[in-house]
């Protein structure tokens, strides 16, 4: 099949990662992939939630917005509606735990990173975009820390990022834009580390089985589109992406299911 904006089935969307976009936060980000495009900020708070009190660890989380317009027909806020949709809710656990995969929350300390991601607009991609633009703004924000004093080194094992693929019309894509997502036979969200570890496999068939080599083309196509994308965040950190994984031991609180 001819993709609808001519990319060969295993290229991204063009990507671009503008750092320092809003004024406020420690790190922010606007990255835009494709016509999809997002808001990462990054807040430090030096406290952390109630379970982690007395530990030592710090914490890193996320929170999601779609913003009304961001697709052609408009979407009532959550706010409005006063509470937080099952999608959401999931986006936002996913963007927590895919940063949280890289960074050593001992070094840390007892403190908490947010990662709050807007979606300006929409065009299909909109968490795995939020995932890698969230990473950037956490090294900034990190690094203010640095820069204060406040912590030695960037506690960072390796980068992270994020991509779909799938399956429309009998053919394995990389990077769908909303149109093929629409319609795709399969649907998946990849998230890797520099080092090529998975963090997180999120794949569905939407009308019939697949097989596991098709499997195993999606998990390629995301591999090598992950790669992409982190250099195009070691480009947008210049010198900092050196800093990045001399960190050797990443410690964890025990799992609790928290966001």
């Amino acid at each position: 099949m001819e993709r609808l904006d001519g990319r060969k089935p295993d290229e991204l969307r063009p990507v671009k990662i503008t750092r320092n976009y809003i004024k406020y936060p420690e790190g922010s980000v606007f990255i835009e992939t494709g016509d999809t495009k997002v808001i990462c900020n990054a807040s430090i708070e030096d406290k952390v939630p109630g379970w982690l009190k007395g530990q030592g660890m710090g914490w890193v989380t996320a929170e999601y917005s779609l913003l009304p317009r961001a697709t052609g027909v408009r979407t009532v806020r959550e706010a409005t509606k006063g509470r937080i949709g099952g999608r959401t809710h999931e986006i936002q656990r996913l963007i927590g735990r895919s940063l949280r995969s890289v960074v050593d929350l001992a070094a840390l300390g007892e403190r908490t990173i947010w990662l709050d991601c807007d979606v300006i607009q929409a065009d299909g991609g909109t968490r795995t975009a939020a995932i890698t633009g969230s990473f950037v703004a956490l090294v900034d924000a990190l690094n203010k820390l640095v820069e204060d004093g406040v912590i030695e080194q960037l506690p960072l094992l390796d980068f992270v990022a994020a991509v779909s693929a799938g399956k429309v019309e009998d053919k394995i894509l990389l990077d769908l834009c909303y149109e093929e997502d629409a319609k795709a036979q399969v649907d998946m969200n990849v998230v890797m580390t520099g080092g090529g570890k998975f963090v997180e496999i999120q794949g569905t068939a939407e009308a019939y089985p697949f097989a596991r080599e098709e499997l195993n083309q999606l998990l390629e196509f995301a591999q090598k589109g992950i790669a992409q994308l982190i250099e195009v965040q070691r480009q947008a950190l210049g010198e900092l992406a050196d800093k990045i994984g001399r960190v050797t031991k990443c410690q964890k609180p025990d799992p609790t299911g928290q966001v």
